[in-house]
């Protein structure tokens, strides 16, 4: 049954040395946790923007001219996403939403 496929789980890595966005080849994992020095990790949301672009978590999405960030909800355990001026203003991510957004960059490089 398709409901019970398993999902891809990827991720995208933020270097904090070289400041730039990476594609890992591997991760070192121990104990269940992934690791790599000097990275912080971005899942994969398993959405895509308008034009078939992934999303990641933390990335900034655009509508109009308006600029989103996509993250993790600890509350409610599922993709949120938040205009970058009020982040408090989040709601739920689906697909429905991100199919009229873009891809923008991820929040680190706006930093």
């Amino acid at each position: 049954m398709d409901i019970f496929a398993p999902r891809k789980v990827k991720f995208k890595a933020w270097n904090t040395e070289s400041r730039l966005l990476m594609r890992l080849n591997s991760i070192d994992c121990l104990k269940g946790e992934l690791h790599q020095a000097n990275h912080i990790f971005l899942q994969f949301t398993s959405l895509y923007d308008k034009e078939g672009a992934e999303i990641y978590e933390l990335d900034v999405l655009l509508e109009d001219y308006t600029q989103y960030v996509v993250f993790w909800n600890h509350k409610t355990l599922g993709w949120n996403y938040a205009p970058m001026k009020t982040p408090e203003a989040h709601q739920p991510l689906a697909a429905a939403i991100t199919a009229r957004m873009k891809r923008f960059c991820t929040y680190y490089e706006l930093r």
